[in-house]
């Protein structure tokens, strides 16, 4: 896109002009998608594999004249991983994040010549421009959110790999509520379990860490059966999403989402660590001012200003608590669909992509029989716009017969 004459006095004199990136909407969805998905536990291939489920064309399929040298071969992890890397998609414009290096192919004779090679630069090579250079994708915040989540996975090895959604390998059955409900002993996903006489879930404690301290209460396998479930967890959304009840539904919602004293704002809490770091250098000053040796605050100082750049660009990023209107709620669940039709068909089809659109998650109590459901409609809709500011949810227990 023109962005008018070049800033270069020579340049623009010569005819230059100034380019800056547009924003392609339909590219900028399944971006804000992917990092929607990876903040709310989804995993690189489980992403890439619900890009190419949904026939979502991959950059090499969409820009061909921009990818000569890739096929178009679908969604990789590796490409997810790419773009939730990359962080360009703030807005801001990045050089140096590689850097071109020529090695030789073989050290004992230079006459074979050398390859290229780019690799990560270090963090203190990377330059940023003060300003946004074009428009943002994703916040500042949520892309920060999303790095702070891999580095959390990373330094937790394989353990915490485990606990994001992965692959999502294609199976023969439908699991109605597959990585839907956690054994509220341990915390972890129950794993479907087909059986002859009908479709359990189960957390088995042989897959529990060694020395693990809730070994001590575990049963050798919690078990729950689906129907069981179903029958709760359908009856209660029935009973939400009534015509007759609608009303009060949507009025529970909004009262989910609290007042402005329901908590400090993610601007309040920005704020807060800002003023710290200010407070923090103010000392610092105050110590060369008494005598300090300048040198020995050097690291120090750099340290505090680089934290207080980077504060202050998320809050200029930082949004605007603010809450969901009674409209608005109506219209999100208008587009749930006809959500009496998908339970009283009973298809299971059907029936799971209810509980994807109101992001249905179920905590099984074991020793009490019962389950605590909690649903986030907003939240599932993860192709439409992201929620603002407050959460909006519905929670409930259901006490669950006694299995046979």
């Amino acid at each position: 896109m023109d962005g008018g004459p070049h800033p270069n006095p020579r340049k623009a004199a010569e005819g230059y002009r100034l380019r800056v990136l547009a924003t392609d909407e339909e590219a900028a969805a399944v971006v804000r998608r992917m990092f929607a998905e990876y903040v709310d536990g989804v995993g690189d291939r489980a992403i890439a594999n619900g890009l190419n489920r949904d026939r979502i064309p991959c950059p090499s399929e969409r820009r061909p004249e921009q990818n000569r040298h890739r096929i178009a071969d679908g969604w990789q992890a590796s490409t997810v991983r790419a773009i939730l890397e990359n962080p360009r998609y703030t807005g801001y414009a990045f050089f140096g994040r590689w850097t071109r290096q020529e090695m030789l192919i073989d050290p004992d004779d230079v006459a074979a010549g050398s390859a290229v090679r780019f690799r990560r630069s270090a963090p203190d090579r990377v330059v940023r421009s003060r300003e946004p250079a074009h428009p943002e994708i994703i916040s500042v915040e949520e892309f920060t959110r999303a790095q702070l989540l891999r580095r959390s996975k990373a330094a937790g090895g394989l353990q915490t790999a485990r606990k994001a959604e992965r692959s999502c390998r294609s199976t023969k059955h439908t699991y109605l509520f597959r990585g839907r409900i956690r054994c509220a002993l341990c915390g972890r996903k129950m794993e479907a379990s087909p059986r002859a006489h009908g479709m359990y879930y189960r957390c088995p404690a042989r897959t529990l860490a060694p020395g693990s301290p809730v070994l001590e209460s575990h049963p050798p396998a919690v078990y729950l059966r689906e129907d069981l479930i179903r029958e709760a967890v359908n009856g209660w959304l029935g009973r939400l999403f009534d015509r007759e009840n609608i009303d009060g539904t949507v009025a529970a919602l909004v009262d989910s989402q609290g007042g402005p004293g329901s908590g400090p704002s993610e601007q309040a809490r920005l704020e807060q660590k800002l003023a710290g770091v200010e407070s923090r250098l103010s000392r610092f000053h105050a110590a060369i001012e008494a005598g300090v040796d300048p040198a020995a605050m050097v690291e120090a100082i750099n340290s505090a200003q680089k934290e207080r750049a980077a504060l202050k660009a998320e809050l200029e990023h930082a949004p605007t608590p603010s809450t969901l209107t009674d409209a608005e709620i109506h219209a999100m669940i208008d587009s749930l669909g006809n959500v009496g039709a998908a339970l009283s068909q009973g298809r299971p089809e059907r029936l799971a992509d209810l509980y994807a659109a109101v992001d249905l998650h179920i905590r099984y109590q074991h020793d009490e029989h019962a389950a605590d459901i909690h649903i986030h409609p907003a939240r599932g809709r993860v192709n439409s716009a992201r929620v603002r500011g407050r959460s909006c949810a519905l929670s409930t227990r259901l006490e669950l017969p006694e299995p046979e």
